[in-house]
């Protein structure tokens, strides 16, 4: 699949509002999931946090995107801890924009929900790398190892 090109964008988010370009200097991470409070979700947020300091290290930002409220997202952010932006993309702006919305199954029924996916951009604002249809477990130390190798 051809990377989207994407050349900024601005979402609420946790701590105001967030927009690509004034991230310049840093790469970017991120990563789109289904829903807060759900285990998936929670352990990919938690894997995120626990590597946040080595993200910053190598010169990195990251950022969760859902559909979920800014509400919501504070809730989730403060129970887990977790010390980056989450971003509220209720009307699926973020969702349309980087073509994570898939048909999916789901007891037997399809229903329409956020493809697992993350996006990195490096340090002058250029998407460089995604993954799709991601599986939680050690992926947020595939994508540190892909950052570290942007230096």
């Amino acid at each position: 699949m051809t990377l989207p090109d994407i050349q900024d964008f601005e979402a609420d988010a946790t701590g105001g509002s967030f927009q690509l370009s004034a991230q310049k200097g840093k790469a970017v991470v991120l990563y789109f999931y289904p829903k807060d409070n759900t285990p998936g979700c929670t352990t990919e947020g938690m894997e995120f946090r626990d590597l946040a300091a080595k993200f910053a290290k190598a010169g990195a930002v990251i950022a969760g995107v859902s559909r979920d409220s800014l509400k919501l997202h504070q809730n989730f952010k403060a129970k887990l801890g977790l010390p980056f932006e989450l971003i509220s993309d209720p009307e699926e702006k973020l969702c349309e924009l980087f073509g994570v919305m898939k048909l999916k199954n789901m007891y037997g029924k399809q229903v329409r929900g956020v493809e697992r996916s993350t996006f990195v951009f490096d340090k002058n604002g250029k998407l460089t790398h995604e993954w799709r249809a991601v599986r939680t477990p050690g992926h947020a130390a595939e994508v540190l190892a892909f950052v570290q190798s942007l230096k």
